[in-house]
């Protein structure tokens, strides 16, 4: 019997990604010296620090630079197999801490054969430049995402392109070169500045499509390549964004189902659908009074978008709804988009390189009557994110940049590499993880079987875990067709017997939010 993971991973329709790779440089520049400084956190004690200057534009390598910071964990092993570069995701995502993670994460005899490489892509933390474009531009309370009048509506289109047309006034020299495949070179600058003939690479959700990038234009300089919650390459990015909001939707419902599962903690009720139904309520009344000043309706979608990439945040959420519901208890709402919607929504410098590349990358409808169009008919499916994820996006219908195409990360010269994608996962599904499996001739899938969580390696499912750990030891990979390997799914979470303790976000590991809010 065929799995639900080989139903739902594999049964993949034969797209055939459209675009090229840009022309390689005429020469390269010579190779850099770092400068390696203790930098190291109470968490991750090891850290080096360094930066690299890169060509802005790597057709002209002699021209202007910018700088990416960079980060290490260096290899105690006496053989080492190189440099493990680390990616987050994103667009926008820092990745210094990200090293440090990832190299105490991994089993010791493991990381200690890597130097562990994190870095801050170009425009991103500490890089420099470092993109804002509007700081700023998420206060509370904001318009209702659902533009039910017409003035709700212009009110969204003006924040959009005055977003849009904000960078284009402190940026314009740099946005034509913030892009995946200026990123992918850049990663190219640092294996040089390492001296090493080979780099392994280890990416997250948006951080998977540079990493498959690299390996189309560098296939030769690739050791081991792992892509964790891999993006859909042949949708970038109108066309996967579309299709993350019928997944999100069936994580909300998950969410829901979990909340009725434990009514007896919650009292919200045993139906799944009722409880939804009090959650739409609660939206409504949000939007006409937001809790606190503070928390409309656009704000609790902030505060329950994160949610959907880790389930371990759902006993924090379904307290705060509990609470508002039944006693119009404001403050566990307040704590709760403090550590979540507001987290994600304050972050001005990721945002702005998350629209630069994402508006760069490819082409985007221009016409606003095709967005307007697109998202009423998804939000008649899939209502809850339909249109706050389009106006994430939509300054990309207004940049001031010309587009790039997608790339075509067809690679059959590649040495195995190793995918993995949870079955319900909403910022990347499961599709997008077929797909690059089936364009990365060599590559093998690993699946989570009913997992809904986002960037699923290092987080305790041992079964995953050993996958990764077998790869990037010694370069097994399992072998079994369209799914190579299948991994039962990490316990979901149950509530606290007490008062759940203030969580960590996520944001600064590997698993953080990177799908449209990242």
């Amino acid at each position: 019997m065929r799995t639900r993971a080989a139903l739902l991973c594999a049964a993949v329709a034969a797209a055939v990604p459209a675009g090229s790779v840009t022309a390689a440089p005429a020469r390269a520049a010579r190779p850099a010296q770092l400068g390696w400084e203790k930098c190291g956190t109470t968490d991750y004690p090891r850290l080096q620090c360094a930066s690299l200057k890169v060509p802005l534009d790597h057709a002209d390598p002699s021209g202007r630079r910018t700088t990416v910071a960079l980060s290490l964990v260096p290899h105690t092993a006496r053989a080492s197999q190189g440099p493990l570069l680390v990616d987050p995701g994103g667009p926008g995502g820092s990745g210094l801490t990200l090293a440090g993670f990832v190299a105490s994460s991994l089993p010791k005899s493991v990381a200690a054969r890597y130097d562990v490489i994190g870095f801050d892509p170009r425009g991103v933390g500490r890089s420099e430049p470092a993109l804002d474009c509007v700081p700023g531009h998420f206060p509370p309370v904001r318009p209702d995402s659902v533009p039910a009048t017409p003035a709700l509506e212009r009110a969204s289109l003006d924040r959009a392109r005055s977003f849009a047309a904000a960078c284009g006034r402190k940026y314009g020299d740099l946005l034509p070169y913030l892009d995946t495949v200026s990123s992918a070179r850049d990663l190219e600058a640092v294996r040089r500045a390492l001296g090493a003939p080979r780099i392994s690479y280890f990416g997250s959700s948006y951080g998977t499509y540079p990493g498959a990038v690299y390996a189309k234009l560098f296939p030769g300089r690739v050791h081991r390549l792992v892509l964790d919650s891999v993006v859909d390459p042949t949708g970038v990015w109108y066309e996967d964004n579309l299709g993350q909001d019928y997944a999100f939707d069936d994580r909300h419902r998950a969410l829901m189902a979990w909340i009725a599962q434990y009514d007896d903690t919650y009292g919200l009720g045993k139906d799944p659908e009722k409880v939804e139904a009090r959650w739409w309520a609660m939206r409504a009344a949000l939007s006409k009074k937001p809790a606190g000043g503070r928390v409309g309706a656009a704000e609790l979608e902030d505060t329950f978008t994160p949610g959907a990439y880790y389930d371990g945040y759902w006993p924090h959420l379904a307290e705060a709804f509990a609470a508002w519901v039944h006693h119009r208890d404001t403050g566990p709402l307040l704590e709760a988009y403090r550590n979540f919607g507001a987290v994600d929504a304050a972050g001005d410098n990721g945002y702005s390189v998350y629209a630069a590349v994402r508006c760069r990358d490819a082409a985007w409808p221009r016409g606003w009557n095709r967005w307007r169009a697109d998202a009423w008919d998804v939000y008649a499916k899939a209502p809850v994110t339909a249109w706050s994820n389009a106006w994430y996006n939509a300054p990309c219908a207004f940049r001031p940049v010309a587009p790039l195409r997608p790339v075509d990360i067809t690679n059959g010269t590649l040495p195995p590499a190793l995918l993995f994608q949870a079955t319900d996962d909403a910022a990347t599904p499961c599709s997008g993880g077929a797909t690059a499996h089936r364009l990365l001739t060599r590559s093998s899938l690993v699946v989570e079987e009913s997992g809904g969580n986002h960037g699923v390696t290092l987080s305790g499912n041992t079964c995953l875990d050993g996958y990764l750990a077998a790869y990037l030891g010694d370069g097994r990979v399992p072998r079994g067709g369209a799914v190579d390997a299948v991994c039962p799914k990490s316990p979901a979470p149950a509530p606290p017997k007490e008062k759940p303790a203030s969580p960590t976000p996520r944001g600064s590991t590997l698993h953080g939010l990177p799908g449209f809010h990242r």
